[in-house]
């Protein structure tokens, strides 16, 4: 079965374009080293919990908005190998200022339990 490297983070609205355009740089990245898909969602519809929600997890402020990202790998062997060659690729070095706070990202890998499909 697959495995998945989830993400969650804070970008400022003002940076949406700019995360976009960092997203197409470098995820393809992450294809060419084996991803079967790479999926970045800009939050919409984003409630605010009674004891903890996504906002809080990132402490996003009032002028962020969460993105909730994620890399599908035909197995985890594939992701540790994907993985290590993206943190050594040269590429990355352009990267210069990421529009985000990388620390505030949260992020893990996940081996599903159940997965359907409608394709």
């Amino acid at each position: 079965m697959s495995y998945i490297d989830g993400f969650v983070i804070a970008v400022s609205n003002a940076n949406r374009e700019r995360f976009i355009g960092h997203a197409r740089t470098f995820d393809p990245i992450f294809m060419e080293f084996g991803a079967t898909r790479v999926v970045e969602c800009w939050g919409d519809d984003v409630p605010e919990g009674k004891l903890t929600d996504f906002r809080r997890a990132v402490q996003a402020e009032k002028d962020e908005s969460v993105v909730f990202s994620w890399i599908e790998w035909p197995d985890k062997a594939t992701r540790d190998a994907g993985m290590e060659k993206f943190m050594k690729d040269p590429r990355l070095d352009a990267a210069g200022d990421v529009p985000f706070d990388g620390k505030r990202m949260i992020f893990g890998g996940f081996a599903p339990v159940v997965s359907l499909s409608a394709y």
